[in-house]
C-alpha cells in the first residue's frame, strides 16, 4: 500500500512548486498541495487496487 503514501507525497511537492512558480503565497501554496495530494493519492489508490486483484 505504498502507491497511495507515494501519490500523497509526490503530488503535495508538485503542487506546492506549481503554486510557487505562479507566484502564490504559503497559502495558495498549501492550497495546490492539498488538491494535488489528494489526485496523486487516488491515483494511487487505483494502482494499488489494479495490482493486488491482478494478483489475487
Amino acid at each position: 500500500m505504498i502507491y497511495p503514501l507515494g501519490g500523497l507525497v509526490i503530488g503535495a511537492l508538485l503542487g506546492a512548486f506549481r503554486a510557487k512558480q505562479r507566484g502564490g503565497k504559503a497559502a495558495d501554496m498549501a492550497q495546490w498541495g492539498a488538491v494535488f495530494a489528494m489526485i496523486f493519492g487516488v491515483i494511487g489508490l487505483f494502482i494499488a487496487i489494479i495490482i493486488t486483484r491482478q494478483y489475487v
